[in-house]
């Protein structure tokens, strides 16, 4: 149903409602207002596309990049969306890009539990899942992501989280694939009896281990576990991992960062389940 609003202009910094989006930036404020922020065309394309629940857009026609911005403004407004038109100097202020696209949402945060995701163990495949433990940067866990939107990941388990999955740095890093990537904030040790029932094998990367990570089987049910940028997996997961690999690192330095070991996993357990797929 068509449930179209008049658009508001706003063309004061003092506006409450510029106020409002600026204070969103805070952790604090999403958790009390269940709301957060997406910037960015595609960043807004993507959630509207997965039919998250929009309910302001905030526009500046001045700022566009590209010419398909009406159509997606118009999708949202008939989604019931309430439609701010700034005026620049306005935009700017609530943009926190350095060069803003002219599109700003508000959407409504979705809270999903390990039960929402029983569903991926009646598909009939072996899941793929990832465990991030404890991930401190927004820029990681949007990495993080976007690598798993990109081998097909089914879910994304965010343990003893640091950083808020709805921090708009987040959001930005994983250009929109937060909306793509179910994605579940749980506690350390229910995930592991969750995946312990479910009969999910724990893969973690370790300098100490014996094999490198294209030597194990990881076409079966299997979630990838990854941990702290500085300290990596806590020990209780250690312990409990199935598999311990190793990322050969034949320079000076003795690690990867965290998003980019997390891409060679995943891009391994995609390699092998493509070829287990073909003899299929």
């Amino acid at each position: 149903m068509n449930q179209n609003r008049t658009p508001i202009l706003l063309s004061s910094l003092q506006n409450p409602n510029v106020k409002d989006i600026i204070h969103l930036r805070e952790r604090h404020e999403r958790d009390r207002t269940g709301t957060f922020i997406i910037e960015g065309y595609r960043e807004i394309l993507r959630a509207t596309d997965a039919n998250w629940k929009i309910n302001a857009i905030f526009v500046c026609p001045e700022l566009f990049l590209g010419t398909n911005e009406p159509a997606l403004i118009q999708r949202i407004n008939a989604r019931g969306a309430q439609q701010y038109t700034c005026t620049q100097k306005v935009f700017e202020k609530i943009s926190y890009r350095d060069r803003p696209d002219g599109v700003i949402a508000i959407a409504t945060q979705k809270k999903m539990g390990l039960s929402d995701l029983d569903y991926i163990f009646k598909t009939g495949k072996p899941p793929l899942l990832v465990v991030a433990e404890a991930i401190e940067k927004p820029g990681n866990l949007g990495t993080i992501l976007r690598s798993s939107d990109a081998v097909g990941v089914d879910a994304l388990i965010v343990c003893d989280r640091c950083t808020d999955i709805y921090n708009p740095n987040v959001v930005r890093a994983s250009v929109g694939t937060l909306f793509t990537v179910p994605t579940v904030e749980a506690k350390g040790e229910e995930t592991l009896e969750w995946l312990k029932k479910h009969g999910v094998y724990i893969l973690a990367a370790t300098p100490q281990a014996d094999k490198e990570f294209t030597e194990v089987d990881v076409s079966g049910p299997v979630a990838i576990a990854v941990g702290t940028e500085q300290l990596g997996l806590s020990k209780r997961w250690m312990e409990q991992a199935h598999l311990q690999v190793s990322i050969p690192m034949n320079g000076v330095a003795d690690s990867l960062n965290v998003a980019m070991a997390t891409t060679l996993l995943l891009y391994e357990a995609h390699r092998q389940r493509k070829k287990t797929n073909k003899k299929i």
